[in-house]
């Protein structure tokens, strides 16, 4: 452990005694706690991304009962269960817990996390994810082999080894239709492709509703780009979108800010301001689509702060139980009234920090957030320093569906 690190802890005593006290005892959530996590030299953007995930319910929910059960060889899943039984059994309700185990498993498990260079955050989410899923389909079928080994049965079809879906899937998975249409025969044809998130590209003086309607817009193919038509047995011109076809109950969405730049021969940060909404629809769904209507509400915006993709400096803002809370590493803070658009929009003229990723999710299915308090035009967020970065730029969001 590094001295910033224990510094970190000894100073988080002052942190968390001011934490409640703006929150006040009589606010504070029963069962709830915030505690920040210690930074092992550049793992900013894994604990960031795991302060989102652990204010998501539903997923927090099924990695503390993966915890409860019974005794499983380590893995990256098994030091995550641990780390968030660790949060949520505290006798104290703030304080600061060091990721030790989990950052050690992921440098195991991973060389690309196994450094001290800037990791991003987005990166992280996936493998995590596809990890987490990868693992309990795992178990699941050593289960079923297991359970096969034991009533003689070897013979079971081989559609019925399919991988299982997941409580990941469940929470995460949407699906997209890719259609297209021959313009010569008017013959539709459609592709499936499943998702556990949304990246959509971002411009100038956008938002979070435009940024979608253009990841729908229809293309045309043509010239050399012609679509094979089975119908016409030939190449023809033709039109092809992207509908979404099953909404996931939480829709982490991705702001493609990296942009490759052919003439630097590297990756530049796009610092375009986003505006965002805290409920969203949307409305870039096919005609067989299921819950048309379903309404997603933020529930946490993963930060970018510095000027490209290899340096800078990831934060996180979520939503608990009707307060807004920043998550700097050890730092937990809340209270200070600056709108949470405006901390995490502002425009690259001067801005200073940038979304980079949200989650919107399901207001029943969070905290039930429809009988709190909450001034939804008015909200309260922390003010940190603007001294110290150059560009925030919110990457990634977190949205849970009604």
């Amino acid at each position: 452990m590094t001295v910033r690190n224990i510094a970190s802890i000894c100073n988080m005593g002052t942190n968390a005694s001011a934490l409640e006290k703006d929150i006040g005892p009589e606010q504070f959530p029963i069962n709830e706690h915030y505690f920040g996590l210690v930074n092992f030299g550049n793992t900013c953007y894994c604990n960031s991304v795991l302060q989102a995930l652990y204010f998501c319910r539903p997923f927090r929910e099924n990695v503390l009962a993966y915890k409860a059960q019974q005794k499983k060889k380590e893995n990256l899943l098994t030091c995550l269960a641990d780390l968030f039984h660790s949060i949520a059994t505290q006798k104290k309700k703030v304080g600061v817990i060091p990721p030790k185990k989990f950052i050690s498993r992921l440098r195991k498990e991973n060389d690309l996390f196994d450094n001290y260079m800037q990791q991003d955050a987005h990166e992280f989410l996936n493998y995590l994810l596809n990890t987490i899923a990868d693992i309990l389909q795992e178990e699941k079928k050593q289960e079923k082999q297991n359970g096969k080994l034991k009533n003689g049965n070897m013979n079971e079809p081989a559609e019925n080894n399919k991988p299982e879906l997941t409580w990941v899937h469940e929470i995460f998975q949407g699906t997209l239709t890719n259609e297209t249409r021959c313009l010569n025969c008017e013959t539709v044809s459609s592709k499936d492709e499943d998702f556990l998130d949304l990246s959509v590209d971002v411009e100038q003086n956008t938002s979070i509703t435009h940024c979608l309607r253009d990841f729908s817009n229809t293309e045309t193919l043509c010239s050399e780009q012609k679509y094979y038509c089975e119908t016409c047995c030939s190449k023809q011109e033709a039109q092809k979108r992207m509908r979404v076809k099953k909404l996931p109950m939480i829709l982490a969405l991705h702001l493609k800010r990296f942009k490759y730049m052919e003439q630097l021969h590297r990756y530049t940060k796009l610092s375009y301001r986003v505006v965002f909404p805290l409920e969203l629809r949307l409305f870039n769904t096919s005609s067989d689509a299921v819950n048309l209507d379903r309404m997603y509400d933020l529930v946490a915006v993963v930060v970018h702060c510095g000027s490209g993709p290899n340096r800078g400096h990831y934060i996180t803002i979520v939503k608990s139980h009707g307060f807004w809370l920043l998550f700097d590493d050890d730092i937990v803070e809340v209270g200070m009234q600056i709108h949470l658009q405006q901390a995490c929009s502002v425009a690259d003229t001067g801005g200073v920090y940038c979304e980079h990723f949200l989650k919107y999710a399901c207001l029943p299915i969070i905290l039930l957030e429809n009988t709190l308090h909450f001034y939804q035009n008015s909200i309260l967020l922390t003010a940190f320093s603007m001294e110290r970065e150059r560009s925030r730029i919110v990457e990634l969001f977190l949205l849970c569906s009604c």
